[in-house]
Order: C-alpha cells, then sequence, then structure tokens
C-alpha cells in the first residue's frame, strides 16, 4: 500500500540533474550527478545517500516534480542507509508516536491545525484569530519528518490514521472542511507527500500564510506599518510548496517591513542546520548557520522571521547573538495589528 508515484524514465532522460548538481551540501559535477543517480534508480549505493543533508531542495529544484528526494529516502531505508544515529532515531520514534489520547472536540472554523506543537497555542490569539478553534497533539501528528530519519515507512503507517483522527474527532463536527496548516510542515505533508504516496487527504488544507495574508487584508486600515526589514527563514518542507512563497511576499507588503534580497534566501535557502547537526556533521551546521546568519546581518535584518518551530528553537539564540530579533510570522503579523506576541 501507499507506494511512491515515481517515474524513473524521466530521470534516465533528464539532462541537467538539478536534483543533484544543484544541492548545497553535495559537491558533484554533472557527470557525476548521472552515475550516482544511474545507481540510486538501480536501488545501489551511492555517496549521494550518505552525504544527503535531507533539506528537501531537490524536490523543488526537480522540472519534473517526480520525487527525486522521496526516492532518495526510500532507497536510504531499503538499504539500511541512516542519516541520523540509530538511538536518536528510535527515541524520537517513541517520543512522537501516538498517544492514544485524543477525544472528540466541538469545533468551528478557523480550525487551526498546531500538528505535535501544542506549546504554540498562545500564538493564536488577537485580532487575526478572532473564533478560532486550536487542534494539537501527537495523534494528529503529520510525521513528515521522518523523511529526515529515513523513515518513509513509518509516514507510511502513520500519517493515514493522523488524516482518519482529524476527520473522525475534529472536522466531523464541525461546518467546515477547511484546515488552517499553522506549519509548512502539516501544509506540505496533506497537499504533496500524502499525494505522492496515493494516501487521500479528505479535508481541504488552507497555508498559514494564505490565511494570514486575507485576514491582513481584512484588517488592512487597523494595520500600523512596522517600517523594519525582516529576514526570512526558509524551512526545508517549504521546498514541497513552492507555490506559497508568494505569501510571505504579499504578507510583509500588508505590514510594511522590506523582504531585502539576500544570498541565502528562496531557491538558495540554507536549512536551519538541526538535522545536519543531529546527523552529527557538526562543522557543516556551524558553517550553514553562520553564512546564513551573517548574511541576515549583512542586509540590516531588525527581525528574522520563523514559521518552522523547529527552525525557530534551532536558529534564535544565534539570530539574537548577531543583534537580529527571532520572532514567529503569526506573531510579527499581530504586531502590526499593535498586539504584543510577548505578553
Amino acid at each position: 500500500m501507499y507506494q511512491l508515484t515515481y517515474d524513473p524514465q524521466l530521470c534516465y532522460t533528464c539532462t541537467t540533474f538539478d536534483c543533484l548538481t544543484r544541492c548545497q551540501y553535495i559537491d558533484i559535477d554533472l557527470e557525476d550527478a548521472r552515475g550516482e543517480r544511474q545507481k540510486i534508480l538501480a536501488g545501489e549505493d551511492s555517496r549521494v545517500l550518505h552525504e544527503c543533508a535531507t533539506c528537501y531542495a531537490c524536490e523543488e529544484y526537480c522540472p519534473y516534480q517526480n520525487h527525486p528526494f522521496y526516492l532518495i529516502v526510500e532507497r536510504q531505508e531499503q538499504l539500511g542507509i541512516r542519516p541520523v544515529p540509530v538511538p536518536i532515531a528510535k527515541q524520537q520514534l517513541k517520543m512522537m508516536a501516538p498517544k492514544g489520547l485524543i477525544a472528540s472536540q466541538e469545533v468551528s472554523a478557523p480550525i487551526v491545525d498546531l500538528c505535535a506543537f501544542p506549546q504554540l497555542t498562545g500564538t493564536v490569539q488577537g485580532k487575526l484569530y478572532e473564533g478560532a478553534s486550536v487542534i494539537a497533539g501527537n495523534d494528529i501528528f503529520c510525521n513528515i519528518m521522518w523523511l529526515h530519519f529515513a523513515g518513509n515507512s513509518t509516514i507510511r503507517q502513520r500519517l493515514p490514521s493522523a488524516i482518519d483522527y482529524i476527520m473522525d474527532f475534529y472536522l466531523k463536527y464541525s461546518d467546515t472542511d477547511v484546515l488552517i496548516c499553522y506549519h509548512d510542515e502539516c501544509y506540505g505533508t496533506y497537499t504533496q507527500l500524502a499525494p505522492a504516496f496515493g494516501i487521500t487527504v479528505p479535508f481541504r488544507p488552507v497555508h498559514l500564510y494564505e490565511y494570514l495574508a486575507t485576514r491582513l487584508s481584512e484588517l488592512k486600515e487597523q494595520i500600523k506599518p512596522l517600517n523594519a526589514v525582516v529576514a526570512y527563514q526558509r524551512p526545508c518542507s517549504n521546498r514541497l510548496i513552492p507555490e506559497t512563497q508568494h505569501w510571505v511576499d504579499e504578507i510583509f507588503s500588508l505590514i510594511g517591513v522590506e523582504r531585502p534580497e539576500r544570498t541565502y534566501d528562496r531557491q538558495n535557502a540554507l536549512c536551519c542546520g538541526s538535522t545536519i547537526r543531529a546527523m552529527q556533521r557538526d562543522e557543516l551546521a556551524d558553517d550553514i548557520q553562520n553564512r546564513n546568519v551573517e548574511d541576515m546581518s549583512a542586509v540590516g535584518a531588525d527581525y528574522c522571521v520563523f514559521n518552522c518551530p523547529m527552525c525557530f528553537m534551532t536558529m534564535r539564540e544565534t539570530v539574537a547573538e548577531r543583534g537580529v530579533v527571532p520572532i514567529l510570522m503569526s506573531d510579527l503579523c499581530r504586531m502590526a495589528l499593535g498586539e504584543s506576541p510577548w505578553g
């Protein structure tokens, strides 16, 4: 069940191998990329399977939407190549497992899904979220993180149940089939990952950025422009859904902040380094974090805005040490409405 939708012929006939040659973490030329891709297609070991930083970017670089990264994860799992040490992976599997604590809850639109981060419930308040219902917990965890752990089988096992729980315990009792996905992880899971594995999603996911842009437009008379320079930390999972990027620009325009042109943004974004550090590749993690934050400082950023909770937790201290204020996207928008995200 839930086999990956993948056309090997598209890879055999590819001439650019952008999925590998554009990688920011693997140094590989066109000729080597062709050879390593053939190994992966044949189910053989490849240096790519060992050097992959699991940043998801090749999903965006592929011009055919042929899921090259998902195939890399498939091969890693099939060949027993673990990007993250086994004890760490086992710990995470246990910690993020469904808890069986879910209970039916009456909810009404807008329904905001915080996934496995109930500690962020306090950010869903104020004018932007009037009347909102919040759902969260391990039982509705989207499980996309197992892409970092060579764990497609875990996604196949746990994701369908999480989707069923969302429907059976929440949306079935509501007046809407729309789910606001607070994180890129969830939206990317329900709109891109699930279809790639043939997993049905019976509700309509809406990305937080689209929701925020709509609400800010409705409240535009109450917005006080922040007049700040803001660097955006693009999370790995946004690579699956690049079509949402325009919402970042629209939100920034609405709240009166500038997204400066910088080296490590948009398609050239660097990951936060969290998973790379879990791989025990500390030198690489330090390098990309330093380059990333120095790039933010160089453009005079007042804030670094995050959407991924893990990116936020990983980088906030490093960012703050450079004089840049770390903040979640939702909280930055609340500031423009005169609300304090710090209480």
